[in-house]
């Protein structure tokens, strides 16, 4: 089979990191732009992204585009795709279908249309006039923008940050995907000591333990994919093979503090499920005590908002407290600090060195980053 194309949505402000772990995975011509990063590759490549993307949503095949401005265009283009070279005789096709900017609005009529197209395609090459939908799951997405069809395979599944540790959670919680987004951002490797006093459930500290430790997070999770013919089941052994000899076996350094009891006990048990608790600690602790002992390490952290004006002014009491605690601490420490906060700089007491903008699911958010000033935290 020649290469294919694959996509990888990611959650904006994440792309450029996305890239830069498909590139470590040895993958082809990977290419960011908004919102999501292409690579090219074999049933091989599909099935390292899957296992080791850390940051990326999921990872789509692109089967093609072509112009759609109305229902007969979108039915004769998804037709003349080559569906039958990824989608067997039983297979079954749901659709998914997002529009944007374009003249064709109804998603569930242009689900339709694309079903009909697709099965009409396969029928014909199948010898059949119904086909069965009796195997395996091929869930189709067609993505319409500016009058644009552009369709895709999901290898996936459930979204890549379900890595199967966090089966329940406090309230709003951080997709696995931006924690470790974050924890990559500060460039944590494990090296120096890691600290979360906002933990909550322990989202980044166990992040950060999986990236110390290089353990793939897809490895105990299940894809659709994997039920395909064309991605054998001796690849992703393979696969799975390959990334288990890349973990480490160190001693690592990884604190979660919280002042919720709770949360602190939800924390230490996805760290269970994670497998990593031998890795991170959590304990119950109030940020406004927040004192490292050690002369440098990393602080990458996810306080409350504050989004609704009930909790505001309770926010920017404890980012002020968090200020004064960060202000006493050693000068080798660096701080990641994600919050959406207009004034939190203002709040916090002081003006961050760096800032990069992040998406917290729909949520526009800076993290604001204290630069250690030796030692490790340049």
């Amino acid at each position: 089979m020649e290469k294919l194309t694959f996509s990888v949505p990611t959650l904006f402000g994440l792309e450029g990191v996305c890239a830069e772990e498909l590139r470590r995975m040895e993958l082809e011509n990977v290419r960011a732009e908004n919102g999501r990063v292409f690579f090219t590759g074999d049933a091989k490549a599909m099935i390292r992204a899957n296992l080791n993307l850390r940051t990326g949503e999921r990872v789509l095949l692109r089967l093609g585009s072509f112009p759609a401005p109305d229902f007969d265009a979108l039915y004769d283009g998804a037709r003349a795709l080559p569906w039958e070279d990824f989608i067997p005789r039983e297979g079954a096709f749901p659709v998914r279908c997002r529009s944007l900017n374009s003249r064709l609005t109804s998603e569930q009529r242009c689900g339709a249309v694309l079903r009909a197209a697709v099965g009409d395609r396969l029928g014909e090459k199948y010898g059949l006039e119904r086909l069965p939908e009796s195997g395996s799951v091929y869930q189709i997405r067609i993505m319409l923008m500016k009058d644009e069809a552009e369709l895709f395979l999901d290898t996936t599944g459930p979204s890549l940050h379900k890595r199967g540790y966090r089966a329940m959670s406090v309230t709003a919680p951080l997709r696995e995907t931006l924690a470790a987004g974050m924890v990559l951002l500060s460039r944590y490797r494990g090296r120096y000591p890691f600290r979360d006093p906002f933990c909550g459930s322990g989202t980044i500290p166990i992040e950060a333990a999986l990236i110390a430790k290089n353990r793939a997070p897809g490895l105990e999770r299940s894809f659709t994919a994997q039920k395909w013919p064309w991605a054998p089941a001796r690849l992703w052994m393979e696969e799975a093979d390959r990334a288990m000899d890349l973990e480490y076996h160190g001693s690592y350094d990884i604190w979660g503090g919280d002042i919720d009891p709770q949360a602190v006990e939800l924390a230490r048990s996805n760290a269970v499920k994670a497998g990593v608790e031998e890795a991170v600690r959590f304990e119950v602790a109030d940020a406004a005590d927040f004192a490292p002992a050690e002369p440098a390490g990393r602080v990458v952290t996810n306080p409350p908002y504050g989004e609704r004006l009930s909790d505001k002014h309770e926010a920017e009491g404890l980012y002020a407290a968090f200020g004064r605690a960060w202000r006493r601490a050693p000068a080798g420490w660096s701080l990641y600090l994600m919050s959406s906060h207009t004034e939190f700089e203002r709040t916090f007491g002081k003006a961050a060195d760096k800032k990069r903008k992040l998406y917290n699911g729909m949520l526009k958010c800076d993290l604001f980053q204290y630069l250690g000033r030796r030692g490790e935290g340049k």
